[in-house]
C-alpha cells in the first residue's frame, strides 16, 4: 500500500493511485475516474462537440490540427468539486495543487508521496501557484491564504501583516539575486527573505490584479494582469502595453464581455478587514456562451528565444518579442482561445496551451491538438507541468490527466 493511503493525512483529497506509464504495444487502455466522452482509440464512434459544431457553423476548421503524437496514459482523481489550479514538476516528484490541498506524486510510478491541508499548515487549502526556489524551498500561493513556505519539514505563511500586498496569491519567480516576486490581486510585492516592497498601479502597473509574473533573461519583470501587460526593467522603467498595442486577437465573434472580473481585494480603510472575496473560475456569461475581456492576462511564459508569451481571455495566445505582437487563435490551430495556462516544454522548446477547449503544443510550425476527443477527461485545462521524463501533467476540474510521447519517445528512466 501506497504512503498516501497508509497515513490517511488527508481524507478529503480522494486520490486514486495509478500505475500511469505501464503502457501496452497495441491496446492503451484509459483509467479514469471521470469518464471520458471518447478514448483517444476510438474517435469515429463518437459524436462531434458542441465546441466543433459551433466553429463549423462559423466556417472554422480543425484541418490545421495534427494528428497528435501524445496520448492520454492515465489519469486520477481529486474529488469531483476540486479544481486543479498548479502543477509543479522536479526530478522525482509532481506537486499538484488543488482547491483543497496539495498531493505531491512520484513522476515515475504514480504513487502519492504526501498530502497536506490546513491541518499541516496551510492557511488555505486552495492553490493558485507552486514555485521552488534555488534552496529547495517550496513555495505556494493561495486563495485568501497567503503565501505559504515549506522547506520540507516546517510551514510558515505571509500575510499582508507582515508586508505581502494581498491575501491572493497567483505567480511567484526568483532573480538572479535570490529575491522573490509575488503576483498577487493587490499589485506585485518583491521579497528578499525579510522585508516586502510592493508595487501597484501607482507605480505603473497596469491593474492592481495580477496573474502572472516572469523574469527575463536580463532582469526585466513582466506582469500579466487584468488590464494588460506591464515590465519593470532594473533602471525602475515601466512600461505597458493592452489590446489596443496588439495584446490579443480580435473579438471576431462579437463575444460579451464578462463582468467576473475586477474583484481582488481592496487594502483600503473600509476593506481593511474585509477579504471574504470569491474568486469565480466561469468564463461564460448567462447563456453559458463564451465571452471576451479583452485586456485580461491569465498566463504567461518566456521562450528559448526571449519571446513572451501571454495567454489571454478570449484573444488567445499572445507572443511579443519586443516589438511586435502576434496573435494566435483557433484558426491557426489553438484549442481554445481562452488561455489558461502556458508552459515551455524544457526537453524541445515547445509551447503548451492549456485552453478551455483543450490543449495544444506548438512547436513553432505546427499545432497538436488533444481534447475529449482525444481522451481527456475534461476540455479545461487549467494547468500544465512536464516532468524530466517528458511526461506531460493536465490539471483539470476534478483531476489530472497524464500524457506520453508516443512515437519516438524516450526510454523512461528509472528513479532512485
Amino acid at each position: 500500500m501506497n504512503r498516501f493511503l497508509q497515513t490517511g493525512r488527508s481524507p478529503s483529497l480522494t486520490v486514486l493511485t495509478l500505475l500511469f506509464f505501464q503502457l501496452v504495444a497495441c491496446s492503451q487502455s484509459i483509467i479514469q475516474p471521470i469518464e471520458p466522452s471518447l478514448s483517444f482509440q476510438n474517435p469515429e464512434e463518437s459524436p462531434v462537440s458542441d465546441f466543433l459544431k459551433k466553429a463549423e457553423s462559423l466556417d472554422r476548421t480543425v484541418s490545421k490540427r495534427k494528428r497528435p503524437n501524445y496520448r492520454v496514459v492515465g489519469s486520477f482523481g481529486t474529488g469531483e468539486q476540486s479544481y486543479v489550479r498548479s502543477l509543479f514538476a522536479d526530478d522525482h516528484a509532481v506537486w499538484v495543487g488543488t482547491t483543497e490541498g496539495i498531493i505531491q506524486v512520484a513522476n515515475g510510478s504514480g504513487e502519492m508521496m504526501q498530502a497536506f491541508t490546513t491541518k499541516d499548515g496551510l492557511l488555505s487549502p486552495y492553490i493558485f501557484t507552486i514555485n521552488k526556489d534555488k534552496k529547495g524551498t517550496y513555495w505556494f500561493g493561495t486563495n485568501n491564504g497567503g503565501l505559504s513556505r515549506y522547506d520540507g519539514m516546517t510551514w510558515k505563511t505571509y500575510l499582508p501583516s507582515d508586508g505581502l500586498a494581498d491575501f491572493w496569491v497567483y505567480g511567484m519567480d526568483f532573480a538572479e539575486d535570490g529575491t522573490m516576486w509575488i503576483a498577487t490581486w493587490n499589485g506585485v510585492s518583491h521579497f528578499d527573505g525579510e522585508n516586502f516592497h510592493n508595487y501597484n498601479t501607482g507605480d505603473g502597473l497596469a491593474d492592481r490584479w495580477v496573474y502572472a509574473l516572469s523574469i527575463d533573461a536580463k532582469g526585466a519583470l513582466w506582469f500579466g494582469t487584468e488590464g494588460g501587460v506591464s515590465r519593470l526593467e532594473g533602471s525602475g522603467q515601466w512600461t505597458s502595453w493592452g489590446h489596443r498595442d496588439g495584446l490579443g486577437a480580435a473579438n471576431k465573434y462579437d463575444l460579451q464581455k464578462s463582468s467576473n472580473t475586477g474583484f481582488g481585494t481592496r487594502l483600503g480603510k473600509k476593506e481593511a478587514g474585509d477579504y471574504k472575496h470569491g474568486h469565480n473560475l466561469s468564463v461564460l456569461d448567462t447563456g453559458g456562451n463564451e465571452t471576451y475581456n479583452e485586456n485580461y492576462v491569465f498566463s504567461m511564459a518566456i521562450d528559448r528565444s526571449g519571446n513572451k508569451w501571454f495567454g489571454t481571455w478570449g484573444g488567445g495566445a499572445s507572443r511579443f518579442d519586443g516589438e511586435q505582437w502576434r496573435n494566435f487563435t483557433t484558426d491557426e490551430g489553438l484549442a481554445g482561445n481562452i488561455v489558461y495556462a502556458v508552459m515551455v516544454d524544457p526537453h524541445d522548446g515547445a509551447l503548451w496551451f492549456g485552453t478551455n477547449h483543450g490543449v495544444s503544443r506548438f512547436d513553432g510550425e505546427d499545432w497538436m491538438t488533444l481534447t475529449t476527443q482525444e481522451g481527456l477527461a475534461d476540455d479545461n485545462v487549467y494547468a500544465i507541468a512536464i516532468d524530466p521524463d517528458r511526461r506531460v501533467w493536465l490539471g483539470q476540474k476534478g483531476g489530472v490527466d497524464v500524457l506520453v510521447l508516443w512515437e519516438g519517445r524516450p526510454p523512461m528512466r528509472t528513479h532512485p
